[in-house]
């Protein structure tokens, strides 16, 4: 097929539109190519809550929070707790490139186009509970006004732009199935055609072959995302040793398209893996009661208030609290020998520490109405969607008393029967520390200090409170899961974003980024990620891409 491209960018998802817009901005024609169809433009993006990590924002200079370039270096240094001498090489350097890029310019850069964020700033992984360890010292998540899609539009639109200047040519339903390399360089794709479809974005479609393909340029970008879909290579590649053994069940963050493909083909083509045992999942998912793709999990985003029980109906070990240590989250929880866990709250947490992942479950921030948002957030009651989890999700347990709520969480176990008197001693132990202003308890001491941050105490922590009160009730039991999401390792990269060979050096002609690139060198986040980060990995590791092909073919 004749195509008149100087680069192909493989995946049609945020990281592939960023270096699109770069390289359009500067005069060179793309070929994008995606297996799925032009309803999925933007690929998982979308679907994201549109959480952006900026570092001494204007938002959170408002809110009194005192954030600096050294801190939030610090933050990422001490989270990624790198420790590889070669395969963390260039995820190192990502890591402070992408600290200097949060604190300065990536504002503006996305204001420019047309973003703006909520003038409240979310306190995201707080971490495990050491100054100089993982977490954010201070709120540093901003979220999106208008959620993933927004984030989307804002690159989507100008690349729709150039496709009408005939400076974008879209391919979509085309799957890549090998790098054509020639003389050491990679200049082109070949593949195969699949059949038509036009399913709604983000259901699963055939694989059902109609034809080949084969396209040449000047080079070749990868940005096809990660493994959160494959749950077989979730598996092989999981970090046992560190975490514990993989889940026996695991529901899904992603659509089935986020299958980890392009992995191997670029590594068959000479390309660099690092980092494969990095990932990051998530302990607190529920099974979407109105699912999109198959398996559909949703992640609840948490305040720190809900008492948190492993299988056995023990509470877990400090401090694995909501919304804490994600990984050591996982390792507790794993320990056990089960695979899911157990939050217990009242009725008066759910309503006000909530939140639920994805831009289709927050349809007040997603739409940018304003009237929507203030009923759904400050009126009584819980978010609408929060609320029809309560009411048909199979995870969720409602009772009028403890004992009835052990029987109802007894229904859906997986693994053992919980016993009364052991959860009833959990609970009648965290209520005793609920007495005074203070106590001993380390989640008693982090509630208080949550309700210090102003934004905090207004909109996601709720009044303490005692979990038997029966003026905050009902008593809600969510059974939570494990749910694929992130790949931490990927593509090793240059701070251009050009893949790096097994030798250590740079693949001509060939170029990474996004999560496929561990959004950035093969793993920028380390071992730990401090949220917010993935869609501005896209964002930096495809600007860096598309930029650093602009100028090599100038």
């Amino acid at each position: 097929m004749n195509v008149n491209a100087d680069v192909i960018v493989v995946g049609a998802g945020l990281a592939g539109l960023v270096a699109t817009h770069e390289l359009v901005k500067a005069g060179r024609r793309v070929l994008v190519i995606d297996q799925e169809n032009r309803n999925n433009l933007g690929g998982q993006a979308f679907w994201s809550l549109g959480g952006l990590f900026f570092v001494d924002s204007p938002e959170q200079r408002r809110l009194g929070i005192k954030d600096s370039h050294e801190l939030a270096l610090a933050d990422w240094m001490g989270s990624a707790g790198f420790d590889r001498e070669r395969e963390d090489h260039w995820p190192r350097q990502w890591a402070r490139a992408y600290v200097d890029f949060a604190a300065t310019e990536k504002r503006e850069y996305l204001r420019e186009l047309g973003l703006k964020v909520v003038p409240t700033v979310g306190w995201a992984e707080r971490g495990g509970g050491s100054a100089s360890g993982h977490g954010n010292s201070v709120p540093r998540f901003h979220l999106t006004w208008g959620t993933g899609p927004e984030v989307v539009r804002i690159f989507a639109e100008p690349v729709l732009e150039g496709e009408k200047r005939g400076m974008v040519t879209f391919e979509f339903r085309h799957q890549v199935d090998d790098l054509i390399v020639e003389d050491g360089a990679v200049v082109g794709v070949r593949g195969t055609v699949l059949e038509p479809t036009d399913l709604e974005r983000g259901k699963a479609s055939s694989r059902t072959a109609v034809g080949e393909f084969e396209f040449r340029a000047k080079a070749v970008i990868v940005t096809s995302g990660g493994i959160g879909g494959n749950h077989d290579l979730v598996r092989k590649n999981w970090p046992t040793e560190r975490v514990g053994p993989a889940p026996e069940t695991m529901i899904s963050g992603v659509p089935a398209h986020v299958d980890g493909r392009m992995l191997a083909i670029t590594e068959n083509a000479g390309g660099n893996i690092v980092n494969r045992d990095r990932m990051w999942h998530y302990t607190e998912g529920i099974i979407n009661w109105d699912p999109i793709w198959p398996n559909h999990a949703i992640r609840i985003i948490p305040g720190p208030s809900s008492l948190w029980l492993d299988a056995t109906g023990r509470r877990l070990p400090a401090p694995n609290f909501p919304g804490f240590d994600t990984n050591q989250t996982m390792k507790a929880i794993l320990a056990t020998g089960h695979d899911y866990s157990w939050y217990i709250l009242t009725q008066s947490i759910i309503e006000k520490e909530f939140a639920l992942s994805g831009s289709e479950q927050n349809p007040d921030v997603t739409g940018k109405d304003i009237k929507l948002l203030l009923r759904s957030r400050l009126a009584k009651g819980a978010p609408g969607p929060v609320e029809a989890f309560k009411q048909h999700g199979v995870d969720f347990v409602v009772a009028d008393n403890l004992r009835e709520l052990v029987d109802g969480m007894n229904k859906i176990a997986r693994g053992p029967q919980l016993e009364f008197d052991q959860v009833e001693g959990e609970v009648l132990a965290r209520d005793r520390q609920f007495d005074n202003k203070f106590g001993k308890d380390l989640q008693r001491m982090a509630i208080t200090n949550a309700r210090q941050y102003r934004s905090d105490k207004l909109t996601r922590v709720a009044k303490p409170h005692r979990l038997l009160d029966p003026e905050h009730g009902p008593l809600i039991a969510v059974r939570l899961n494990i749910l694929t999401r992130k790949t931490l390792g990927g593509l090793e990269t240059n701070l251009d974003s050009q893949v790096i060979r097994a030798d250590g050096e740079a693949f001509d002609g060939l170029y990474a980024a996004g999560e496929v690139a561990g959004f950035g060198g093969g793993g920028v986040h380390g071992y730990n990620a401090l949220e917010g980060t993935f869609l501005g990995g896209c964002i930096f590791s495809g600007r860096a891409a598309g930029r650093a092909l602009a100028r090599e073919l100038a």
